[in-house]
């Protein structure tokens, strides 16, 4: 059995998260813990992005009083509903990065949906927030969108580095299900001729997917390799740490980002 976390904020309840998680539960039984947070406050938000300087532009929030009460029993039912254990976390004493860091602590995986998490914040404050509790999570997190889909690709970012096999044994470690699926390794690097380890990460990959492809890609931009995930069916990306190599400041600087504020793809990040 696997511990989620599935995190839910003020008004909002994510459809998408929980979907994935029911899939999840039918594969094998898990225990859902529902952290209800508060809604934000733009001091709360300086704390959690390391005192952020200069004017905030964002809309004050609209909340309703009883949103997290009505989102807590709604959860309780579906979970009853689906046969799901869980557990519910509210009312949070601590600030919300730190909060969500110690929950990830004790955690398999934290479901966190890109579409709808602050969503009353400014979208550029927004994703710096998300991006700032993928660095700080201490276990693997999946951003999902509200347009849920099963996944029927999978797409290991592979650099040659630790942290991006790490992120393709975690989530092998968590979705077992997933490796009767396509699984395409792709991987970037302008300035390298040859794949590094190629032979050892097709065996790695070759055991545990039933069919699989290594590619090569020669893409400069984010669009582009954007363009180019969504040419595959239904895909899920999987990723290391970024901020490391060529791909990950691709995928640091535009991807993630892009995908986030387009919610078209659900992004796998895992790093020790």
């Amino acid at each position: 059995m696997k511990k989620v976390l599935l995190v839910f904020d003020g008004n909002h309840f994510s459809k998408g998260a929980f979907e994935f998680l029911k899939n999840m539960n039918k594969s094998e039984p898990v225990m859902a813990i529902g952290l209800f947070l508060p809604a934000i406050d733009y001091s709360e938000l300086l704390y959690s992005l390391g005192g952020l300087t200069g004017p905030i532009y964002a809309s004050s929030p609209q909340i309703d009083p009883n949103a997290t009460l009505k989102n807590i029993k709604h959860f309780e039912s579906i979970c009853q509903l689906n046969g799901i254990r869980y557990r519910v976390h509210a009312n949070p004493k601590k600030h919300v990065i730190a909060q969500l860091r110690e929950e990830t602590r004790f955690s398999d995986l934290l479901i966190l949906s890109d579409e709808l998490f602050y969503s009353n914040l400014d979208v550029e404050l927004q994703e710096d927030y998300e991006e700032n509790i993928l660095h700080k999570a201490e276990c693997p997190v999946l951003l999902i969108s509200e347009t849920y889909y099963e996944p029927k690709t999978i797409i290991m970012a592979y650099d040659g580095k630790e942290s991006s096999i790490y992120a393709i044994k975690q989530f092998l470690c968590l979705f077992p299900q997933y490796q009767k699926l396509k699984g395409v390794l792709a991987y970037i690097n302008t300035n390298a001729d040859s794949i590094p380890e190629r032979a050892n990460i097709e065996e790695y990959v070759k055991c545990h997917f039933e069919e699989t492809s290594l590619l090569k890609l020669k893409i400069k931009n984010s669009e582009r390799f954007e363009e180019w995930v969504l040419t595959h069916e239904n895909p899920l990306l999987v990723t290391g740490a970024y901020g490391r190599s060529l791909f990950s400041e691709l995928l640091k600087e535009s991807f993630i980002k892009a995908s986030i504020r387009d919610h078209k793809v659900p992004i796998f990040v895992a790093h020790k």
